[in-house]
């Protein structure tokens, strides 16, 4: 039952991490890229960390394993939000086919804050 186990996981994560690059070279813009990456190769290395814990049946192996599970999906996320977050400060543009852009208006890029409403322009109005 625990090699069938093994073998599914192991399958499992290549396969996350196989679509994973596949999406990073299929996607058309940064954003959507970097969303593939995020996800499908956490769950991928995570499924094959596991599947080397319950191969080697070692208890400080399982450890690091679980722990190194745990910071990727703890860090990958908040990577991948600093990057699409920088990439947008500095105007990477968006996919043509982007149907809504929901920080446009509410983004001040000099101080770097986000407002509920967009900000009325001063200069008009003086």
């Amino acid at each position: 039952m625990s090699d069938l186990l093994q073998n599914i996981l192991l399958l499992s994560g290549c396969s996350l991490l196989l679509l994973a690059a596949t999406g990073i070279v299929r996607m058309p813009d940064l954003f959507t890229r970097m969303q593939t990456a995020a996800k499908g190769a956490t769950l991928g290395i995570s499924c094959i960390l596991i599947a080397v814990a319950l191969a080697m049946n070692d208890f400080a192996l399982t450890i690091r394993a679980l722990l190194t599970v745990a910071f990727f999906f703890l860090t990958a996320p908040v990577a991948a939000h600093m990057i699409a977050r920088a990439a947008y400060f500095v105007g990477v543009p968006l996919w043509h086919g982007t149907l809504a852009d929901e920080l446009k208006g509410h983004y001040d890029r000099r101080s770097h804050i986000l407002s509920a409403t967009p900000p009325s322009d001063t200069s008009a109005s003086s």
